[in-house]
């Protein structure tokens, strides 16, 4: 969570950073700030509460002068959300300026040993200690050198960029260790930022730093550094995505435009090359997935197939996995990551030492590549958007075609274009439910995961409360909770579960329970309040996506007809990088 993006060149740094900040907004929007060189040995920083659009004009950001600077948007960890905990942090002097994204274990320890020596704090944050303890080793040592020594004395996760303002020269110094941090390679100037999409209006060459890397970036290039001081080559790489990929083109909201887009992007996602991956699925018997929120609901549905091929394959929430399972060199282990810097997800990956790992992906040079035997790119492209939408749609056409085959996939894309042209009728039934507290939404077999997946994204852009059930379990207590008028939205496709569905249906009907299907079945129409339709003579193949695709869309019209952003649900963030 959390944004940094820093820029040294020939430009108006204040312009760069706070165009970068409103870029990464969707990865922590409770306070902003920003930090200039304005001339030898002086800073000037200006930060606050709020989102980046409100604090960047209250506080005239793009007013300062200067051509080296950094940028923070938060999401809280250690200490409340106010101007004081807002980044960038300084140290006592006011000339070692920081942001930073990640959580410090030991920052308890580094803080009290500094208040011994005399430093004075001004935040409850954990990542003031670091500018600290860089002013602390900076007394004894060249910068460069003191920085190196700040970030060995550090424990947990990181991405860090700083800048001194007594510097000699006009550089930014960053560290990553478990959170992003990719450096901008421009043409006289140069960028950092925590995620891509922040920097494709300078550059579209890209470093992505590695785990433990350093980094000094100037206007003319970058050096990266191991640990141990020596120096490293990194790979740069190049994304083909435009600037307007990353801008909402006209929508309301970036996450319509992200529901929107599928139509297109599901063509890329299927391009992208399965090959290695089936062949390692092959040889093996024992499969875990692995996976976080809506990543999860994805690996359910990849081990369900995979279970109906023959294989021993598991879905594991990441957190979990290194609680529960004991991956050994016949376990082969996949993880699903739309970001690739999923800290769950990358912590289970490091804990199956003795596997081979396959990812799937949607951010090149992300940490989880790195980690991984063999990495399949979703190719979705950027997604800005909080809740997963064309990420989710892309990762199961990417699993299907693993398990299918291309070919079987032909009609996807119009079927998804068939299921968002029923917006009004999606629209509509946003109205009977804006009002509502609770619902239950209903699947079986492999409808069940999407289920999950839609209870999952209504609650959390509409924050009402919502449950999903396999449809046998809803008679083992949750029908306990249904009474007149209880909405309960079933998916009922016309495949091998939907007699057993139907049983269901009624049981909720006879407790005055009222029905919202997406069904191609006539029967199920006739039992519901309101339906969606899935075109006649869908391949069951595609099922999944035609359930899913609506009800994002439902939950979508329901978070802004209830007033929300959905872009931005309350105490989220976009890239989870904390664990």
């Amino acid at each position: 969570m959390c944004g940094i993006i820093g820029y040294v060149g020939p430009g108006r740094a204040s312009q760069v950073i706070t165009d970068g900040l409103k870029r990464l907004e969707y990865r922590g929007y409770d306070s902003v700030g920003i930090a200039v060189r304005t001339g030898k040995g002086i800073l000037d920083v200006r930060k606050d509460k709020g989102m980046v659009e409100e604090v960047s004009s209250a506080l005239r950001f793009t007013t300062i002068d200067g051509n080296l600077g950094l940028g923070h948007t938060r999401w809280a960890t250690h200490g409340a959300v106010c101007r004081e905990n807002a980044h960038p942090h300084a140290d006592c002097s006011g000339k070692i300026i920081l942001a930073h994204n990640g959580v410090i274990e030991n920052y308890k320890k580094i803080r009290d040993d500094l208040a011994a020596k005399g430093h004075k704090f001004a935040s409850d944050t954990d990542s003031e200690v670091i500018s600290h303890l860089f002013e602390e080793n900076a007394k004894t040592q060249p910068l460069l050198k003191a920085f190196m020594r700040t970030i060995g004395q550090l424990e947990g996760s990181y991405a860090i960029v700083a800048l001194s303002a007594s510097d000699n020269e006009d550089r930014l110094l960053l560290a990553r260790k478990n959170s992003p941090l990719v450096i901008g390679v421009g043409k006289g100037e140069m960028l950092c930022a925590s995620d891509i999409p922040a920097m494709l209006k300078y550059t579209k060459t890209f470093v992505p730093l590695q785990e433990g890397d350093i980094a000094v970036v100037t206007r003319m290039g970058y050096k990266v550094y191991l640990h141990d001081g020596s120096e490293a080559i990194r790979k740069q790489i190049t994304v083909d995505w435009n600037l307007d990929l990353a801008q909402k083109g006209g929508y309301p909201h970036f996450m319509l435009k992200e529901i929107m887009d599928q139509t297109h992007f599901v063509n890329e996602s299927l391009a992208t090359d399965v090959s290695e991956a089936k062949r390692l699925i092959e040889k093996y018997d024992r499969i875990d997935i692995i996976a976080a929120g809506t990543s999860y609901h994805a690996a359910l549905m990849f081990a369900y197939l995979l279970q109906r091929t023959g294989k021993g394959a598991q879905a594991f929430v990441a957190s979990d996995y290194p609680f529960i399972a004991k991956p050994d060199e016949k376990t082969l282990v996949i993880g699903i990551s739309q970001s690739g810097e999923t800290a769950d997800v990358l912590q289970a990956f490091r804990y199956a030492k003795k596997s081979r790992k396959i990812a799937l992906v949607n951010t090149m040079g992300s940490t989880i590549t790195t980690l991984s035997d063999c990495v399949v790119y979703l190719n979705a492209g950027p997604e800005v958007g909080v809740a997963a939408t064309k990420t989710f749609t892309s990762t199961l056409a990417v699993i299907f075609k693993i398990i299918y085959g291309k070919q079987s996939l032909a009609g996807v894309s119009r079927l998804i274009e068939a299921m968002l042209a029923q917006e009004n009728e999606i629209r509509k039934l946003a109205q009977l439910l804006a009002l509502k507290e609770n619902a239950f939404f209903l699947g079986r077999g492999l409808n069940f995961p999407m289920a999950y997946e839609a209870s999952h994204k209504f609650k959390e852009i509409t924050y009402i409360h919502s449950e999903a059930y396999p449809g046998g379990e809803l008679k083992h207590g949750a029908l306990s909770l249904v009474c007149e008028g209880f909405p309960v939205i079933v998916l009922a496709p016309k495949d091998d579960s939907l007699q057993k569905l139907f049983g269901n249906i009624k049981e909720v009907k006879a407790r005055g329970g009222v029905i919202y299907s997406v069904t191609d079945d006539k029967e199920v129409m006739a039992e519901s309040a309101f339906h969606l339709d899935i075109p006649e003579g869908t391949d069951p193949i595609l099922y999944p996506i035609a359930l899913i695709v609506p009800l994002h869309l439902l939950a979508y019209h329901t978070s802004v007809l209830r007033g929300i952003n959905p872009d931005r649900p309350r105490n989220l963030a976009k890239t989870v990088t904390v664990e």
